[in-house]
């Protein structure tokens, strides 16, 4: 049964590719609005499981789609602050300023769907990164030497981002780079396919 990845994410892509197995990418076309009241952990579960139906509707396989927003908070109240992409130089400079001497909980939510049963499998990974006190020069210093304008939270983890960490709290480091791998196995098994 062919693989396919419901993203166009780069970093996605690559973090498949270290399961060394044949996948293809659709990128699916959603509304990724978050809905009045609704929690960042209830957000990111309802999007990973809608780009999978979507990609569904014209592709037939196991479809993997995820979805990823970081708080500033648990990730479970709805007035929770969502730190999305930041797109520009001054958006990235107020997140990082927002997350100094904080903790940044990253909800990463996995599906996985398949087309010949409709069985879906959907789970969210928790993953808390604490910030050290950082200083605006510290700050700027980072967004001089990495492009993180496309990076929810604005640092990349696997890069130098590791340099603005107290400490990292979960289960799967993979999680913070939008695709938990780990549980994706999980799951991948449940369907008959084994990484090893």
């Amino acid at each position: 049964m062919s693989l396919i990845l419901a993203s166009s994410s780069p970093f996605r892509k690559a973090a498949l590719e270290r399961l060394d197995v044949d996948f293809s990418t659709v990128s699916p076309d959603i509304d990724e609005s978050r809905k009045t009241a609704e929690t960042p952990h209830d957000l990111v579960y309802r999007l990973s499981e809608a780009k999978a139906r979507e990609v569904g509707k014209t592709h037939s396989g196991l479809i993997i789609a995820s979805d990823q927003v970081s708080s500033l908070a648990s990730g479970h109240g709805a007035n929770d602050e969502i730190l999305t992409k930041p797109h520009t130089r001054e958006n990235a400079v107020l997140q990082l300023q927002k997350s100094a001497g904080n903790t940044l909980t990253f909800l990463t939510s996995l599906a996985l769907l398949n087309t010949e049963t409709g069985a879906l499998q959907n789970h969210v990974e928790i993953f808390k990164v604490v910030f050290r006190p950082l200083t605006d020069s510290e700050i700027n210093n980072y967004l001089d030497k990495e492009d993180t304008l496309k990076c929810a939270g604005s640092f990349k983890s696997e890069g130098l981002g590791i340099a603005l960490f107290e400490r990292m709290e979960g289960d799967d480091p993979n999680s913070l780079v939008g695709l938990p791998t780990i549980q994706l196995i999980k799951m991948l098994a449940k369907e008959n396919v084994y990484i090893l």
